[in-house]
């Protein structure tokens, strides 16, 4: 494939280019045409107006750590992360902040400390995640239980749309027209989600968080055209800069570790320790604990001896004594329900309870190669009342397959990550995988929830939207889709299905596509120590 005249920066066709951009984060593992780097934001519009006229697929991509397959695909993969010219503007008198798609969220913060500011969202993915990867997936984290997720902080944003056009939106304020996408969007699809508002309001989940589809609801709320393209995962156009408003930092933090001896316990805890105002509320699973156990945490010593879930809360006030109140309230309503409270007064005691939390993600990752941790179901979220039934109807699912899992999440939010240990030599896995999501998918629907509560669509489960919403939302989203990019060149079969199952082009097993073998272990690698801030284009060269 010949690339686009004139285009600065990187465009690679090789085997091992597009090997190395074959993976990201999650279950995928599907090679591209090429990989391009573009140079500056006008080499990026140069290359959409290529594939728009050529209809070459486009995947927009920043770190590789989203892990719904939106990052991965058939077309040229496009690493948004190396462009020059970001722009990086802090404004601390308005609390403020400008910022180019490649920007990091641990940059940001960084500079945002020095003002006593920062970006509430902290998705576990925050050193290396960047700004414009969280606004495609609406990303959160674990304090969205009081800070929402990345929708409520962005105050505008820059795209480019599929047509290769430059486009404003702007909190607040009408788009200041002239593109061809908001004319389409206007005149074909706006009449008609004004006209189903009733039905959408009906069928949308009512949880705490919903990354799935595109978001009507916040649409019809506010209006405004960005609500749309917030958690669109480079659909609707490519992401090229934001205006975040930033948040004063508390400067003062403590916390506690409850561990619950049933689940039947837990819904009634989160909702008492919501009377406090916690920051976080996390949710690790018996699964967990056991994965997590005493003799694989070093300098930690603990162990839950019959607890079911232990919960791990995070409280932050602007002086001493209403932290230290705070606390003692907190501790006060939840003893009587838990076996064990542990309280943390300062911010490097609650460090050390959240220690067992922190400890998950390198065990996961490194795993032995029969025992591959698969994220899967892995992003459900259910109303806070019905999270309980959600965690034992997943352990029965599993069990029944022989099949472990290890779950956490953010409790504060009804929001569960589940995480598979497939054995992967054993004949028949993957199809136990795939009747185990069909599942747990209609459990989550079943009780109100959604699939995707921060991690977006992606390809692994664009199938669901169809029993989530109906036929007649998910028309809309299409018409929509069909507005922003009529020729379906921005991540074509991602929150829109394409034509293949979703588990199907595994990164494991017997049918996983052949890779270079340093490729592969350098893949590995990234993924075992959470290195996706390397440039992919290093394996190759």
């Amino acid at each position: 494939m010949l690339p686009p005249p004139e285009l600065r920066g990187i465009y690679r066709t090789d085997q091992r280019a597009r090997a190395a951009y074959s993976e990201a984060a999650g279950i995928y593992r599907i090679m591209p045409r090429a990989a391009c780097l573009p140079a500056h934001v006008s080499d990026l519009q140069r290359l959409v107006c290529w594939a728009a006229e050529h209809r070459v697929p486009l995947i927009p991509r920043g770190a590789g750590s989203a892990m719904g397959g939106g990052n991965v695909g058939d077309g040229v993969v496009v690493d948004l992360t190396r462009m020059t010219g970001q722009r990086f503007d802090l404004q601390p008198l308005k609390r403020r902040a400008l910022t180019g798609t490649a920007v990091t969220l641990a940059d940001l913060n960084a500079a945002a400390a020095h003002a006593g500011l920062r970006l509430p969202p902290d998705p576990s993915s925050a050193r290396w995640a960047t700004l414009g990867g969280m606004v495609a997936t609406n990303a959160a984290g674990a304090r969205s239980v009081r800070y929402g997720s990345v929708r409520r902080w962005v105050e505008a944003l820059a795209l480019i749309t599929a047509d290769g056009e430059l486009l404003t939106l702007r909190r607040g304020v009408p788009p200041d027209g002239g593109t061809a996408a908001q004319a389409r969007f206007e005149r074909d699809t706006a009449p008609a989600i004004q006209e189903a508002e009733s039905r959408i309001r009906s069928r949308f989940p009512r949880t705490r968080k919903n990354s799935s589809g595109y978001a009507l609801d916040a649409y019809l709320s506010s209006g405004d055209l960005l609500d749309l393209v917030i958690g669109a995962e480079g659909t609707l156009g490519i992401v090229t800069e934001i205006e975040w408003r930033l948040d004063p930092i508390p400067p003062c933090r403590g916390g506690l570790r409850v561990a619950l001896g049933s689940l039947d316990l837990l819904s009634f805890a989160v909702d008492t320790l919501a009377f406090c105002r916690p920051s976080a509320v996390e949710l690790l699973d018996r699964t967990f604990l056991d994965l997590v156990s005493a003799d694989r945490i070093a300098g930690t010593g603990l162990r839950f001896p019959g607890a079911q879930a232990v919960l791990l809360v995070e409280l932050e006030r602007d002086d001493e004594a209403s932290l230290r109140a705070a606390l003692e309230e907190a501790t006060a309503r939840v003893r009587p329900l838990g076996q064990a409270v542990d309280t943390a007064f300062s911010p490097i005691a609650a460090e050390r309870l959240w220690a067992i939390r922190h400890a998950a993600s390198p065990i996961l990752a490194g795993l032995p190669e029969g025992r591959r941790s698969l994220q899967v179901v892995e992003d459900a979220c259910v109303p806070v009342d019905r999270m309980g039934e959600y965690i034992d109807a997943v352990r029965t699912a599993a069990r029944s397959r022989d099949m472990p899992v290890v779950m956490f999440g953010h409790a504060g939010d009804g929001h569960v990550h589940v995480n598979l240990l497939p054995e992967i030599s054993r004949p028949g896995w993957e199809a136990q995988v795939a009747s185990l999501l069909t599942e747990v998918t209609a459990l989550v629907i079943e009780l109100g929830g959604t699939p995707s509560g921060e991690h977006g669509d992606g390809r692994l489960r664009s199938h669901a939207l169809g029993r989530l919403y109906g036929d007649e939302i998910v028309e809309l989203f299409r018409r929509i889709k069909s507005s922003f990019d009529p020729n379906g060149i921005l991540n074509p079969g991602v929150i829109l299905p394409g034509t293949e199952p979703p588990i199907s082009r595994l990164k494991v097993g017997e049918g996983a596509v052949r890779l270079p073998e340093d490729i592969e272990r350098g893949l590995r690698e990234i993924e075992v120590s959470g290195g996706y801030s390397k440039c992919r284009l290093e394996l190759a060269d």
